[in-house]
């Protein structure tokens, strides 16, 4: 490590010679603090207005508050968070909402309505990647300050112009995005007009649980306990994320009791581990899905644009292969957008391997020799399913090119559509069917927003419509047979090929309780964790 690195970590004081692994073989980790070992190279912010990585969401709940929030365990469930109570308006567009007394940011600001305002106009201005959900209640850079008010001290109005209903709306509310954010603390750091999004890239301004204490990129990052927490103070002093990018490397620590809670090993290393003392291995539903996009705008290889090539490619996947023998059960195969769980999820499943039907395909369409570049994280199962692959592409006779890479680097292709074809996974942001069918069955070209389905070059204005119909429908029964219609359509044809839905396989110390981890990717919580 370089001295550099040393002295941004060194702010963390005793906590250094954790985050840089520097504890003995079999040290057992200090009894306040709680060191998480798996890969934080997808980071690219930790502003919650941008951050839209797997590790930043792990940290969002723990740090920030939102207005409302879902239930840790029952995503089905909506709860308040910075709010105490809230009322809908009688004509459906607005929701007045009261904030707890006395509730304080971790620089000690009290909130306030303004705080929240600020929170949403600075979101909606900033226009990063996650602002497409927000644009999902009709809120835009010119409109924005009109819908968002404050009532008194205590009370603020958050309208809409989307023809939407209060009850999604307070589902888009869930959203890390929507955390409030200290209005003073972050405007203190701005430069310029980029309302303070340099400097919270690195550093936080909320009112959960805990705040960042200090990040090194790749190396570690570093939450310190908030004891004045609204949502009440932790029981750990610290959280450490040690970045550990080889899963080996990974199970050893946590075997050794160099680390409490491991993510993201394989199969194997998991199998190895079960049973073994001090060990527990907890398994938790998630909606994670792993699938394939394809970039259908790519002009270097024109095939990539073409239906049949996408018809094809479902059947030159091997999923069972992949879900039961290469996996080994930490997933199951599902092949369509809407995870199992959600409302209006279908679980129909009708491609299996069929390399002879896939050439067929191929053919008849007049490709041959095709040839692409499978983008793919570094990391375990993408470099795992992406051999996979490659291999039962090839029964079809089409090359396939693995480009393993750091997560950062996949996500800045993908949203630059400088790839030709990736593997990756998608979480839901908020727990409502429209989180993902806006990502995937939404895309009417460069003029809309940049979803899912505009990095895969795919221009769907009828789809986008129903899509939309979907979203303000009120009846739940019609609108879980309308996003039916819309997976089915989206299954058949579309750049988007669905694999798989995880299982969520966490390994921690026995001595590690009250950990909660939900479906969702940022129901991730350290606030109730304590080490016996």
């Amino acid at each position: 490590m370089n001295l550099r690195a040393l002295r941004t970590l060194a702010t963390a004081g005793a906590l250094v010679a954790l985050t840089v692994g520097m504890l003995p073989a079999k040290a057992a980790t200090p009894a306040d603090v709680l060191v998480v070992a798996q890969s934080i190279d997808d980071a690219v912010s930790f502003d919650p207005a941008e951050g839209y990585e797997l590790t930043p969401f792990h940290t969002f709940n723990n740090v920030y508050q939102r207005l409302v929030q879902t239930n840790p365990t029952d995503g089905s469930k909506l709860e308040g968070g910075l709010a105490e109570s809230w009322e809908q308006a009688a004509d459906g567009k607005s929701i007045t909402f009261k904030l707890k007394d006395g509730a304080k940011f971790a620089s000690g600001n009290p909130v306030r309505p303004e705080d929240v305002v600020y929170s949403f106009v600075r979101a909606t201005k900033l226009g990063k990647t996650p602002v497409f959900i927000l644009q999902e209640l009709g809120w835009k850079p010119e409109n924005i300050e009109s819908l968002v008010s404050k009532v008194d001290d205590s009370h603020v109005k958050v309208g809409w112009a989307a023809d939407i209903g209060s009850n999604f709306a307070l589902a888009i509310l869930t959203a890390p995005i929507a955390s409030v954010v200290d209005e003073k603390e972050v405007a203190s750091h701005a430069t310029g007009d980029d309302f303070g999004n340099a400097w919270l890239k690195t550093n936080s301004a909320g009112s959960g649980q805990f705040s960042i204490k200090a990040y090194q990129p790749h190396e570690a990052l570093v939450l310190a306990a908030n004891p004045t927490s609204p949502a009440g103070a932790p029981k750990v002093k610290s959280v450490i994320f040690k970045n550990v990018a080889d899963a080996s490397a990974r199970r050893l620590l946590i075997e050794q009791g160099d680390a409490d809670i491991a993510r993201d090993l394989g199969a194997d290393q998991i199998a190895s581990l079960a049973g073994k003392p001090g060990i527990v291995v907890e398994a938790t539903p998630s909606a994670q899905q792993d699938y394939v996009i394809i970039n259908s705008a790519n002009k270097d290889v024109p095939a990539l644009g073409n239906p049949a090539f996408w018809e094809a490619s479902r059947y030159l996947v091997d999923y069972d292969g992949i879900a039961n023998k290469l996996l080994k059960g930490q997933y199951i195969v599902h092949q369509t957008f809407l995870p199992e769980g959600f409302p209006g999820a279908i679980s129909e499943n009708p491609f299996t391997l069929d390399p002879a039907k896939a050439k067929a395909i191929l053919e008849k369409a007049g490709l041959k020799d095709v040839k692409f570049k499978l983008t793919v994280s570094n990391q375990p199962p993408f470099t795992d399913i992406a051999q996979s692959l490659q291999a039962s592409f090839a029964q079809g006779g089409v090359t396939l090119e693995i480009e393993p890479v750091v997560a950062s680097e996949l996500y800045g292709k993908l949203r630059a559509r400088n790839y030709e074809a990736a593997a990756l996974y998608w979480f839901p942001d908020y727990f409502d069917a429209n989180s993902n069918a806006a990502a995937f069955a939404y895309g009417r070209g460069d003029e809309g927003p940049h979803t899912v389905a505009w990095r895969a070059g795919w221009n769907i204005p009828e789809i986008s419509d129903q899509t939309h119909a979907a979203v303000v429908e009120q009846d739940p029964a019609k609108r879980a047979a309308l996003y039916g219609e819309i997976q089915r359509e989206v299954q058949k044809s579309s750049p988007l090929v669905f694999i798989l839905q995880a299982k969520d396989q966490i390994v921690l110390r026995d001595n590690v309780k009250g950990y909660v981890q939900g479906i969702n990717a940022d129901q991730v919580f350290f606030g109730q964790v304590e080490k016996h």
